[in-house]
């Protein structure tokens, strides 16, 4: 299954991470080639998002499926495909290091089944830990901007 796992310092509390990754909405917008998304409910949306497979761009439709809240340290959720045959899972977790000094750590499993699957999970093992890498960055950078304009 096709893995990144991308694990950073920030320099603020730990509940002002919880602050920020407990909301869906702050952080669909920062998947890279994010289109869209919407909520269902409190723990489900649909996230879309236009993709590179190789030579081929492609719009991904994902439904997001929250299984844990649990505050202030970690979002566990899965993904299922709604038109593709793709599902994984994923997490935000947060470990509070000092008072002001919080690690995080973003987590993505996805893959691709039926019969195109192994050529899509063979590009996607390349593909998922620079994804991975940039949401978790981007998340990082959002929380201290956040955190920036609240001191």
């Amino acid at each position: 299954m096709p893995t990144g796992k991308h694990i950073m310092k920030l320099e603020v509390p730990i509940s002002k991470v919880w602050e920020f990754v407990r909301d869906m909405n702050n952080w669909a917008p920062l998947v890279p080639g994010y289109l869209e998304h919407k909520l269902i409910s409190e723990r489900q949306s649909t996230w879309k998002f236009k993709g590179d497979i190789g030579i081929i761009q492609k719009t991904v439709a994902l439904r997001i499926d929250i299984k844990e809240w649990i505050e202030p340290t970690t979002v566990k959720f899965n993904l299922t495909g709604i038109h593709d045959n793709i599902a994984g899972k994923g997490y935000f977790a947060a470990k509070e290091l000092t008072e002001n000094l919080t690690e995080i750590s973003g987590n993505l499993d996805i893959q691709a089944g039926g019969m195109k699957g192994p050529m899509v999970n063979s590009i996607l093992k390349s593909l998922v830990p620079k994804t991975t890498e940039d949401l978790t960055e981007a998340v990082a950078s959002k929380i201290e901007k956040v955190e920036v304009i609240v001191k």
